[in-house]
């Protein structure tokens, strides 16, 4: 990792209040996914690391006031990369990637280190990691263990179809397993399933 994308994690580091779901843990594995992807699928690195460095940085805004962090991390991270100077040609791109890399997001990843960012985040929902992050997430919102169950229809095991790059939809493909048996075997055991 370069220099300024050094500072750029610190400063996320200090941004960010606590650990969790989507701690400092989280941005360094959705940023290593990018870098992964990203060297594969010839995307602009000096546009995609800095984006998934930046991705959750208004995560304590929306747990606070109910800003979705997508938008307003968009805005933090414009605000911050103008004060340390980045190339100015790269930050539109940053922050269109920010905004749209959330699973909900209205506005679709229209750049290829958009859609990057947004599979990357979607790949960190699955498989084993996935799994863990989705108790850890139950248990920080107040949520049972059904909520957690829920979560995995409504959500994860959609993932696999909706990824937009190729080297993406290789790894969700072995995610996407690993969270099926993972299920098949939560679903007997709680005696959800008959069969």
């Amino acid at each position: 990792m370069n220099n300024n994308f050094m500072g750029i994690c610190a400063h996320v580091q200090g941004v960010l209040e606590s650990e969790g779901s989507h701690g400092m843990d989280h941005i360094m594995r959705v940023t290593r996914l990018c870098e992964i992807i990203g060297m594969r699928e010839h995307a602009e690195l000096d546009i995609l690391i800095p984006a998934a460095l930046l991705h959750d940085i208004a995560r304590p805004v929306e747990t606070a006031r109910g800003i979705p962090h997508e938008t307003e991390g968009a805005r933090l991270a414009e605000d911050y990369l103008l004060s340390i100077h980045y190339n100015e040609n790269l930050i539109p791109g940053i922050v269109q990637a920010i905004r749209t890399h959330r699973f909900s997001s209205a506005e679709l990843p229209g750049t290829l280190e958009a859609r990057i960012l947004s599979d990357a985040d979607k790949l960190d929902a699955m498989g084993a990691v996935g799994i863990a992050r989705t108790f850890m997430r139950a248990g920080e919102t107040g949520g049972s263990f059904s909520n957690a169950r829920h979560h995995f229809d409504v959500k994860l095991l959609t993932l696999k179809d909706i990824m937009y790059t190729s080297t993406a939809r290789e790894i969700a493909e072995k995610r996407h397993a690993f969270l099926v048996l993972f299920i098949a075997n939560l679903d007997d055991e709680l005696n959800l399933t008959y069969g």
